[in-house]
């Protein structure tokens, strides 16, 4: 009777020994697979190409430093619009930025301004660009966002300060005849 008292009770440590095991290797494949969904989002966030979780993470880094050099980009743009809007502060701050095909367009008032909106996209047009993408805002202030793409017809090609100067033009000839 003691053997089989023993037999028992070593039967059911075997198989408490055996469930740990097993939520163990449950839990390791569950932490793996979760890593991997993850790894998976971060490629595709990232438009990574690579295969290998290792150069998922390289690809990552290399597509934060390259936001982090938009950023300072941008914001030397924006001081240096500031700056510049400093002889008329009426006037909207408009910048644009060279993407891979085409141009991001933003113009920004801390005012509404009825009828901006036209002369932005007559300016648009008449450099002959395409809107793809467009986001406007006019409630308590001016805000407008384009992407805006070169007709493949169009011979000459356009960069991002014609297309700054033409927006601020445009803005600035809406201004005088608005006044």
């Amino acid at each position: 009777m003691a053997s089989e008292l023993i037999r028992i009770c070593s039967k059911r440590k075997r198989e408490r020994f055996r469930k740990r095991k097993h939520k163990k290797m449950v839990s390791r494949e569950q932490k793996r697979a979760a890593l991997h969904e993850k790894l998976q989002l971060l490629r595709s966030v990232t438009n990574s190409h690579a295969l290998n979780d290792t150069s998922i993470v390289i690809d990552a880094s290399k597509y934060i430093e390259n936001l982090k050099e938009k950023v300072e980009r941008l914001n030397e743009e924006i001081a240096s619009a500031e700056s510049s809007s400093v002889h008329n502060p009426n006037l909207p701050m408009v910048t644009v930025e060279t993407l891979e095909k085409g141009f991001l367009i933003n113009v920004f008032s801390a005012k509404s301004s009825q009828g901006m909106l036209v002369s932005i996209l007559e300016a648009i047009e008449e450099m002959r660009l395409t809107v793809l993408e467009a986001r406007v805002s006019c409630t308590d202030n001016f805000c407008f966002q384009a992407v805006g793409e070169e007709n493949e017809e169009q011979g000459d090609t356009i960069d991002a300060q014609a297309v700054k100067q033409a927006v601020g033009q445009a803005i600035k000839n809406w201004s005088e005849s608005s006044d």
